[in-house]
């Protein structure tokens, strides 16, 4: 089993707020991903579902659904950079630029040197300060090249 027991005991605590073990998903979902680097292997779905006494299409469903759930490896760094309307008018499209160029990375891609993955998202709820992007959980707001580079050059 790709689950360790550590966090099979946790899930079996996890439990115990739920009405039924379907509840349970999401959360479990995510202890997964921070416990595997940042991600979701095929064989940590389907013992989650076995788990969870879930079909695992219905796993992979939710995993695929969610953008915050990722399939692959990602870098050790994040930049989730929003693209929705409100973004997109005020040069959303410059800040995946000024990223890309940054990190080497590619839209849904991780650079040549792991250190980066870059995604573009919907909204993150931050209109009125578009153009913006999250680093590592972080929201970043206002940018422009100046403060994208001040802002990537200090995780560097």
């Amino acid at each position: 089993m790709a689950l360790n027991n550590a966090l099979l005991k946790e899930f079996d605590e996890l439990l115990t707020h739920y009405p039924d073990k379907r509840s349970a998903l999401i959360p479990a979902l995510h202890r997964v991903q921070e416990e595997n680097g940042g991600w979701i292997s095929p064989e940590l779905m389907e013992d989650l579902a076995k788990y969870l006494d879930l079909p695992p299409v219905e796993v992979f469903g939710v995993v695929t659904f969610y953008p915050m759930f990722r399939i692959r490896p990602r870098g050790k760094h994040l930049v989730n950079i929003c693209h929705n309307i409100s973004c997109d008018l005020r040069g959303a499209q410059d800040v995946v630029a000024k990223v890309c160029e940054l990190t080497g990375a590619h839209p849904g891609g991780t650079s040549p040197d792991g250190r980066f993955t870059v995604a573009t998202v919907e909204c993150q709820g931050a209109c009125t300060a578009a153009p913006m992007f999250e680093l590592d959980g972080v929201f970043h707001e206002n940018l422009d090249d100046e403060r994208i580079e001040k802002i990537l050059g200090a995780v560097r």
